[in-house]
């Protein structure tokens, strides 16, 4: 059983001086430092959401910028694509003229020839009837 003397008020007494003391010694600083440790946590939560927020936006640049550079690239590989095409045809155009030319030069010189050894033929063809006549007929015309 409780028996009530003194020292059950000085165990009173003991008790509430060593809930303040504790209280002031160990309690506090522990609360403090878990408070700073969720303040601390905090920050570094918002630095952590603001250094990802600063990452998507360099990333949309990093994207923005490349996009661009591809369409520069492309533009500048379909012009360098038009200007071959074009040197291209005009060198084949100026082959096909220069090939033109040859042929209607040859078919001139040939021409040329042609009417050459006409003319000649022409030319000799009286004699050459003339002896074929007389072969044929075995005396001299």
């Amino acid at each position: 059983m409780i028996t009530t003397d003194i020292t059950l008020f000085i165990q009173i007494v003991n008790m509430i001086v060593l809930m303040f003391l504790l209280n002031g010694v160990l309690y506090k600083p522990i609360r403090k430092i878990l408070k700073e440790r969720s303040g601390k946590l905090q920050g570094m939560q918002e630095e952590i959401s603001k250094f990802e927020k600063n990452a998507k936006l360099r990333q949309e640049e990093v994207d923005a910028k490349m996009a661009q550079a591809s369409g520069k690239a492309k533009a500048a590989l379909d012009s360098a694509r038009a200007e071959a095409q074009a040197a291209g045809d005009e060198k084949l155009a100026a082959i096909k003229a220069e090939a033109e030319a040859a042929k209607d030069s040859k078919l001139a010189e040939l021409a040329a020839q042609i009417d050459s050894a006409r003319s000649s033929l022409q030319a000799d063809m009286t004699g050459f009837a003339n002896d074929m006549a007389g072969k044929i007929l075995g005396r001299s015309l």
